[in-house]
């Protein structure tokens, strides 16, 4: 994943109402993970997109980092975006019920887990706010799969430029440069999964 993302304050609240957790002290999290990985900082940046100086910043907390970035990060190190934060891993269940867990806000997009810990892919429910990500584009191993709920969402594909409604959906090869942005003033909701990481030379999460 290619780097620079946003880095304004994350927002609190939740475009579709509900009530929405900002994100905590996550640098000591990012720095222990990089260390236990036996990732230096170099070869833990170019992996998730960026640079040795801004993953630095996100480490000693002198950035936040937005959830694209997070989604880089969880990648990397073999994990989730909610075990990022430092959520406790619930046991693992295939049913998630509505409401069990508290969705989070980070740099104008809203998420709700959708899926278990521990698995090979992540789910997520996902609010994107208008012109996310700008021209940041996303380039890293796996396959993404997605499906517009409401709103309209554009999705760059390589040169390819793609409106989609809700019913859209959308499954790609994550190696072709893509980015996604919500195309309607309200933002856009969407199902959101993607496959993790998986590296011989990362330990396995537990």
């Amino acid at each position: 994943m290619q780097s620079h993302h946003g880095e304004q304050s994350p927002d609190p609240g939740s475009p579709d109402g509900g009530s929405a957790t900002t994100l905590p002290e996550v640098a000591p999290r990012l720095r222990d993970l990089r260390r236990r990985r036996g990732l230096t900082l170099e070869a833990a940046a170019q992996r998730a997109g960026l640079s040795p100086a801004h993953l630095s910043r996100l480490e000693t907390g002198h950035r936040q980092p937005s959830l694209p970035m997070l989604l880089a990060l969880a990648r990397t190190y073999g994990t989730t975006v909610a075990e990022l934060l430092g959520e406790q891993a619930p046991e693992r269940r295939p049913v998630i019920r509505a409401g069990s867990r508290e969705p989070a806000a980070a740099d104008g997009w809203t998420y709700h887990q959708a899926g278990g810990p521990g698995r090979a892919m992540q789910a997520l429910r996902l609010v994107v706010p208008y012109g996310a990500q700008g021209d940041v584009v996303r380039v890293h191993p796996g396959e993404e799969w997605l499906y517009v709920l409401a709103g309209r969402l554009q999705l760059t594909l390589g040169e390819t430029v793609h409106e989609l409604s809700p019913g859209d959906s959308a499954h790609f090869d994550s190696q072709t440069p893509h980015r996604i942005a919500a195309a309607t003033r309200d933002g856009a909701e969407l199902l959101f999964v993607h496959t993790l990481l998986q590296s011989p030379d990362l330990h396995p999460h537990t």
